[in-house]
């Protein structure tokens, strides 16, 4: 299938920057360009914002159950269109096409959760102490939206923000990543197909920085919803603050994983296995500090490094690749530079630990053993295909080794004690923690992190209320 160019989305059209301006769309696997994506100026930003304000100012008086007819039509042409996206996903980010066939398969189950959630957004009537008096709880939708997402999921991470936007009647400025940009266009598309109004969404690619300044500053804008880096969503937090606007930020993690000693080994590897090698470890929730009890560690190293030495690494378009390329030539150089600090300061390689090929930005699957605390891996989040093991001997020293770090999104644990998942539930400093399982992200939990890792939610009804005005309206019949 070949790959489309990208243009901007704008009040209802697709066309090209102002200026002409467009960027290259590299594929991961060859290092090839593959296509272009248009390059929005502050022109081309104002129109979007117009068309936003005009498609807001018609949305929001469609009423729910309006809204959510649209939005499950959006999400029956996401399923119908799954397999030609996922090959447009895969050529465009790398990830194998079965993976990218779940993205785009998952995007309709969200479509559909918040769109039935959008017609549960209630207000309430509050008993006055004046008889005379009707006390009223609105909510209303809070404005026109900006959004910045990232390329690691690039429908997932859209798909998340507009759902809430749309099912609560604001409309939405998607700035999507200049990596991934032909994914998103599909995802917006089906919904124009499924009739929502124009202006109603939008969709711009660009120079981040002057995008990110220009929207979140910009009085028609009044929220903003970033994934992304830890420092950058710290930016963006601050200017949305500076301009009082609301915010929900779902950034970086380095999630722990514990391996109790009474933990099943097999469970172990095979579910924090999969998910650690899941896109090529390009996953926010990704785990990579596993911590294993120093009486199954030689075990459970063992089977994790057969697990990793098993993995086919390759083209993600090409039969039976579970594993794709990473993104782009600087986590590479992330990956070997992580492996070689970790070495010189006592770690060992006992899988991987390397570049596969002169073609394409390929690395092994690592599994790293005795891994210090001072290495850098376990440290910052590596964001690949790298896993770090160390060992502990009590539970109470690896809930305070994975609470040392400022971040706080997601967590794994696994064991067979009821009293110690209790415990892990408690005392685990994070926004979201599985225990025996991999991640399960399900649109109707909550999906976000605590301290460093963020606030606020892109899933369950939490994800809703950042997108509502709550109003107190009193009315005295006179």
């Amino acid at each position: 299938m070949a790959y489309p160019n990208t243009q901007l989305m704008i009040g209802g059209q697709w066309q090209d920057a102002a200026d002409g301006r467009s960027l290259a769309v590299v594929n991961p696997a060859n290092g090839k360009e593959i296509g272009r994506v248009a390059h929005a100026g502050i022109a081309d930003l104002d129109r979007a914002l117009a068309a936003a304000q005009k498609g807001f100012e018609q949305w929001r008086d469609v009423p729910a159950v309006e809204r959510a007819k649209i939005m499950r039509r959006a999400a029956g042409l996401m399923r119908e269109r799954a397999g030609d996206i996922a090959v447009i996903l895969t050529q465009e980010q790398g990830k194998p096409l079965a993976e990218a066939k779940i993205e785009a398969m998952g995007s309709a189950d969200i479509i559909e959760w918040f769109a039935d959630e959008g017609m549960r957004v209630y207000g309430r009537v509050v008993p006055a102490r004046n008889l005379t008096v009707r006390q009223l709880v609105l909510k209303d939708p809070v404005g026109p939206v900006a959004a910045f997402t990232p390329w690691n999921f690039p429908i997932n991470q859209c798909v998340r923000k507009m759902s809430a936007a749309l099912a609560t009647g604001c409309s939405i400025i998607l700035k999507a990543p200049e990596e991934t940009p032909a994914a998103p266009a599909a995802l917006v598309q089906a919904f124009i197909d499924a009739g929502l109004p124009a202006g109603v969404v939008g969709l711009v690619f660009g120079n981040p920085a002057e995008i990110s300044n220009y929207l979140i500053a910009h009085p028609v804008i009044r929220k903003v919803t970033f994934t992304g880096s830890t420092p950058v969503g710290k930016q963006l937090a601050a200017l949305a603050g500076k301009h009082m606007k609301r915010a929900t930020m779902e950034l970086g993690g380095h999630a722990p994983v514990i391996v109790a000693e009474d933990a099943d080994v097999d469970l172990a590897v095979k579910a924090a296995g999969g998910a650690k090698f899941r896109n090529a470890g390009q996953v926010c929730i990704s785990p990579t500090r596993f911590l294993v009890h120093e009486s199954i560690r030689n075990d459970f190293a063992a089977a994790l490094t057969k697990h990793a030495q098993g993995i086919r690494v390759g083209d993600g378009g090409a039969d039976g690749t579970q594993m794709g390329p990473l993104a782009n030539s600087r986590r590479l150089t992330a990956m070997a530079e992580f492996t070689k600090d970790a070495v010189e300061r006592g770690a060992s390689v006992a899988a991987g630990g390397e570049r596969i090929s002169d073609v394409g930005n390929f690395f092994a699957p690592t599994v790293l053993i005795d891994v210090p605390l001072e290495a850098r891996v376990f440290n910052e989040e590596p964001f690949g295909p790298l896993a770090a093991i160390r060992s502990f001997n009590t539970l109470d020293e690896a809930i305070s080794e994975a609470n040392r770090l400022p971040y706080g999104l997601a967590g794994y644990a696994f064991t067979q004690s009821l009293k110690s998942a209790h415990l892990l539930a408690q005392r685990l400093e994070l926004g979201m923690l599985w225990i025996n399982q991999p991640a399960a992200p399900w649109p109707e939990m909550p999906f976000g992190g605590i301290k460093d890792s963020g606030y606020g939610s892109e899933g369950g009804p939490e994800a809703l209320e950042a997108y509502l005005n709550v109003r107190s309206v009193s009315i005295m019949n006179v």
